[in-house]
C-alpha cells in the first residue's frame, strides 16, 4: 500500500467538513415567505376553482419594499371570503405569520422603497424575453 493512500482515504471516509450555514436574517425570513405566500397564492387559484370564494379574494401580489404592502396583508387576513377552507386557513396563516415578522420582529430592518398601493393592486409583469426590434 502506497504511504500517501491512507491518508486520503481517511480524508474520504471522514466525509465532508461541517459547514453550519448562516442563520437567517429578518429581510431573508421576510423575503422568502413573501414568495412563498405568493406562490401558494398562485396555486390556490389556479387548483380551486370549484370554490367560487377564492375568486372573491383580495389580489395577493406582494412587494414587502412598499409600505402599503402591509395594508394589503391587513386586509387578506380580514377577508370574509373562503371561511373554513383549509388551503385559504393556511395561507391566511402565513400571511398573518408574515404581518408580525414585519410589523414588529422586524421593522427595524426593513427600508420601504415606495408608497404606491396601485403598485401592488396592478403589479408590472416581468418579461424574460426582450422585444422584438423589428416590431
Amino acid at each position: 500500500m502506497r504511504p500517501w493512500l491512507l491518508p486520503l482515504l481517511l480524508l474520504l471516509l471522514a466525509g465532508p467538513p461541517a459547514v453550519r450555514p448562516a442563520p437567517p436574517t429578518c429581510y431573508s425570513r421576510m423575503l422568502g415567505l413573501s414568495r412563498e405566500i405568493s406562490r401558494d397564492f398562485q396555486r390556490l387559484q389556479a387548483a380551486e376553482p370549484s370554490e367560487l370564494c377564492v375568486t372573491y379574494l383580495p389580489r395577493l401580489y406582494l412587494d414587502i419594499h412598499n409600505y402599503c404592502v402591509l395594508a394589503k396583508l391587513r386586509d387578506f387576513v380580514a377577508s370574509p371570503h373562503c371561511w373554513r377552507v383549509a388551503p385559504v386557513d393556511a395561507l391566511k396563516d402565513k400571511v398573518r405569520k408574515l404581518y408580525t415578522i414585519m410589523n414588529s420582529f422586524c421593522r427595524r430592518d426593513l427600508v420601504f422603497l415606495s408608497d404606491d398601493c396601485s403598485a401592488l393592486d396592478y403589479p408590472i409583469p416581468a418579461t424574460t424575453v426582450p422585444p422584438d426590434p423589428q416590431g
